[in-house]
This record gives structure tokens, C-alpha cells and sequence, in this order.
């Protein structure tokens, strides 16, 4: 559709002018990647209004719970789930303190979710709650609203993981509702989940069936948040941190694990008495620690509320650049896309499908970052041979979802305000609720859709970086820190250089 080289050099020299086109606002701060000007925090302040305009067309006027999906002539879907509202009271709480609502509307709104989340069915004995509900009346789904298909109600760790998050968050913004989410937050177990045998916490629990798939085995993963908060409430062992597999292992002269990615680099070391392969992929000239898929949201998303960059200076604040880093080289370079930000999303066609860079994910047949699914196989020295990259013409149906490149602003805030930019100016891709969920960036399609979870990530991303890591600050609170960094920043990964990184990371 377009010279991808051309747009390459393009968006290179807009982030240059970005960087250089307005002056610095001595508050803004990032993780590495320089400071925000005064024009880039006006232009985020202008998406925040958009994008919270979105969750009030979502929201309910009875029950303020949002819908799934919002479509962009304003028809919701039915089903909501845990992290949806959750992603709505975090959302509401980030536009307060933007200034795009007053107080009083702020806690009229959690309020309202607050009433209907006490009114809900639970799981009792664990105070979990179920994943979908309907939007319009807070009632547990037992069919697909679209289809009519069954569905078997679940109980999802991380779901449940991202909504106390928000409850915690509120609990410490909100004052009119604080007892109410704070007693909600304290009666979720998350130690349900756990698997000693194992040490992780299950995927799910299906009440009605006994179902109990086992379990979250990745640490790069958006599970992060449900470990931290059962560890931070001691509803889970502080060793649990350390039960998820770095990279799978690999043994010398052993083929036993070649199915992976490809070998990783790493040595053992011993944490709280659990041994942990530090193991990391190679990618270009640097190591990263992959996730499953290789996917922004799986790396990114628990810093939104953790700040583990701060707390694990020998771990995540070594991978976190690294992986914005090969998310930006993956869409600018080896696919030559013109822009970058790859997460499960929408499919503009229609859908819903994980996106990634193949090569950030440990499984081989991982998340790629186009529709025809162009993977890479970087061999296992010793027990298979690498193939060759496929050239960047091999990259047809790219989609770029910017929910994605919103989690970068810490690391790379010009070449992310550059990158979104872009997305903005080249595709119709923005409208009064903000950006849609995904575009194809060679045929042009633009996602019909947005979607409360994106939209959420884009609300906190937006929200720590113009009011100085708000949410972090209200979740991770002295008595979370106390118990969670000491565990995070005992750790050393794999990955590095970190300075690798400065080179994808500034304009």
C-alpha cells in the first residue's frame, strides 16, 4: 500500500522533530527513553479525553459496568468480563486525575460499578469471581450472547487479577467508596489458584466441571499481576515468583527441549530455595527473556501497576527496553512495516487473534505480527538448523494494534509518540473515541471495534506518564513494596546489554 522504506526514514525524522519541537515539561519522566515535551503531553492529554469519552459510551447507565466491545457506531456487546471493569475503574480513576472529570463524577461512577460488583455472583469459597457477565444487568453468562453457544463459566486467575488490581487502586483514590473496594480486594484468594506441586497458579478454575488446567509457566507474562497480588496479600508463597519458567531450559548435548524458539543462553541460579534457569534468546545484537507469544502486553502490562523496573534493576529494567526495542526493530526493519506495536487484538477484517513477534515467544509456532502468519525458525544449535529469515516482502497483512506502543512511552517516548503519529495521519484510525483497536497495514482495513481492555492499557499508560505514575503509586503501596520488592530485586535475568536497546529507543 505503501514504501515501507520510505516511511521507515519518514518516521525516523519525525521522532527527531518530536523530540525537538517542544520544550521538555520538567515533570514528565521515563524509564530511559528521554522526556515528553509540552507538545507531546497535550497531544496525550487530547487521546486520554478521546479514549475515556470511549469507556462512557461502553458504561452501562445501570450497573456502569462496560461492554466488551464498542463498535464505532456505538452498538456494545453484551458480555463484559473481570479485567474489562476493572480496565473502567482504573480508566475512570486516571480521567479524574487528568482533569477530563470532576471528583464527584469520578466517585459517583466507581461508585455505581462498586454497588454492582457487590451484587454479582461469586465463587464463595474463593471470591473469585466468573469471567463473563452481561454488561446491562451484571448476570453470570452461561451462553454466548452472540451465538447462543454454551459456554462453561470460569474462574480466571489473571482476570481476576486485573480487576483487584483496579479495586486496590481505587481503594487508595477514591475515599466515598475505599472500605467497600478494599473489602471486595480482600476477599479474593488467589492462593485458590496455587499449585504447590508445581509452584504456579492454575490458568483457570471451572466450578461446574472441576476443571483446573495447569498453569501460568512463563514469567513473562501478563499473569505477573495475579502472582503479585496474592503474594503482596500472602494468599500465595513469596517462591511462587520464582516457579515460572525465564526461558524453557536447555542442556548441553541434549536435544530434549529443541522444540522451543530457539536454545537459549543462560545459567542457574538458586532463589529462595528454587533453582531458576536464567535463560534468555538471542535476538540481533542483544538477549531477551521471551514471553509465550511475544507479545507487548504479555512483557508490559504488570508495569502499569509495578513498578519493576524501580525494583528489579537486574532483571526488569534490563528486559523491559529490550523487549520495546525488538517490538520496534521487528515492525521497522526485519518486516519493514513502517510502524510497530504488536498484542493480541482485533483483526481489522473481523475477529479476534494474538499478535507478537515470533521470535520474542517461546512457543515456535508463536504470535506473529501478520495475518498470513510469517514465522522465523532460528534453529536449536546442535539439534536443528536455523532457516534463514524471511526477507521483509515475506511480511504481507501486518497489523499494528497501538494499544502496544502506548505500553512503550516509559522506554521510548518520541519514537512512540512518533509511531502513533503515524498510525494517526496514515489510516483513518482515530476518531471521537479515540484510536480503533487495530489496523492492516497493507491493505489499509481499520478495525470497526474498540475494545475495553485496549482501551484501558491506553487510559493507564497515558495516565502514569502525564501524572507522574499515578497508578503505580496507587497500587504499589508501602505495604505492597515491603513484600514484593525485596522478592523482584533479588533476581538477575539473562537479558542484556541494556544499553543495546538505546539505539531502538531514541530518535
Amino acid at each position: 500500500m505503501r514504501n515501507r522504506r520510505h516511511r521507515l526514514l519518514s518516521l525516523i525524522a519525525l521522532a527527531c522533530l518530536l523530540a525537538l519541537g517542544g520544550t521538555v515539561a520538567p515533570a514528565a519522566s521515563a524509564a530511559g527513553g528521554g522526556k515528553l515535551t509540552t507538545a507531546q503531553r497535550s497531544t496525550l492529554l487530547g487521546y486520554a479525553r478521546d479514549t475515556w469519552a470511549g469507556f462512557v459510551a461502553m458504561a452501562d447507565e445501570n450497573t456502569g459496568l462496560p461492554s466488551d466491545s464498542l463498535r464505532s457506531d456505538g452498538l456494545r456487546s453484551v458480555q463484559t468480563s473481570t479485567t474489562n471493569i476493572g480496565a473502567y475503574l482504573w480508566s475512570t480513576v486516571v480521567a479524574e486525575r487528568l482533569g477530563i472529570i470532576g471528583h464527584a463524577e469520578a466517585a459517583e461512577r466507581v461508585a455505581q460499578t462498586i454497588s454492582t460488583l457487590e451484587a454479582m455472583e461469586i465463587h464463595e469459597a474463593s471470591g473469585q469471581y466468573y469471567n463473563w457477565y452481561d454488561h446491562t444487568t451484571g448476570a453470570k453468562l452461561t451462553v454466548w450472547p452472540e451465538s447462543g453457544d454454551a459456554m462453561v463459566p470460569i474462574l480466571s486467575s489473571v482476570d481476576n487479577g486485573w480487576l483487584a488490581a483496579a479495586l486496590q487502586v481505587v481503594s487508595n483514590t477514591v475515599p466515598e467508596v475505599a472500605a467497600r473496594a478494599r473489602a471486595i480486594y480482600q476477599s479474593m484468594d488467589f492462593g485458590f489458584y496455587y499449585r504447590p506441586e508445581v509452584n504456579r497458579i492454575a490458568f483457570h478454575v471451572a466450578p461446574d466441571t472441576g476443571a483446573s488446567p495447569c498453569c501460568y509457566d512463563t514469567i513473562v507474562s501478563e499473569s505477573r499481576i495475579a502472582s503479585y497480588i496474592g503474594i503482596a496479600k500472602g494468599e500465595l508463597p513469596a517462591k511462587e515468583y520464582f516457579g515460572a519458567w525465564r526461558t524453557f531450559p536447555a542442556f548441553a548435548d541434549s536435544c530434549d527441549w529443541d522444540w522451543q524458539e530457539t536454545r537459549p543462553i543462560g545459567v542457574n541460579r538458586t532463589y529462595l530455595g528454587v533453582n531458576v534457569f536464567e535463560g534468555a534468546y538471542p535476538y540481533e545484537d542483544f538477549r531477551v527473556v521471551p514471553g509465550w507469544g511475544g507479545s507487548m502486553f504479555e512483557a508490559l502490562m504488570p508495569s502499569l501497576f509495578v513498578p519493576e523496573e524501580k525494583w528489579g534493576p537486574e532483571s526488569w529494567k534490563v528486559n523491559h527496553p529490550l523487549t520495546v526495542a525488538a517490538q520496534i526493530h521487528h515492525g521497522m526493519v526485519e518486516a519493514e512495516y513502517g510502524y510497530w506495536g504488536f498484542s493480541p487484538a482485533n483483526i481489522p477484517e473481523g475477529g479476534y487473534r494474538e499478535f507478537g513477534v515470533d521470535a520474542l515467544g517461546m512457543n515456535p509456532e508463536g504470535y506473529t505480527s501478520n495475518l498470513d502468519r510469517t514465522y522465523v525458525n532460528r534453529g536449536f544449535e546442535g539439534c536443528r538448523p536455523a532457516v534463514p529469515d524471511p526477507p521483509p516482502s515475506a511480511y504481507t497483512n501486518g497489523v499494528v494494534t497501538p494499544h502496544a506502543a502506548f505500553l512503550a512511552l516509559p522506554w521510548a517516548p518520541a519514537v512512540t509518540m512518533a509511531n502513533l503519529a503515524a498510525i494517526q495521519s496514515d489510516f483513518a484510525s482515530y476518531d471521537r473515541w479515540g484510536f480503533r483497536d487495530s489496523i492492516n497495514v497493507d491493505s489499509g482495513v481499520v478495525s470497526n471495534y474498540y475494545l475495553s481492555l485496549d482501551q484501558g492499557i491506553v487510559m493507564a499508560a497515558i495516565g502514569n506518564a502525564l501524572a507522574d505514575d499515578m497508578l503505580r503509586d496507587a497500587f504499589a503501596t508501602k505495604e505492597v513494596r515491603m513484600v514484593l520488592q525485596p522478592i523482584i530485586s533479588m533476581e538477575t535475568f539473562g537479558a542484556g546489554p541494556r544499553s543495546a536497546a538505546n539505539a531502538y529507543l531514541r530518535p
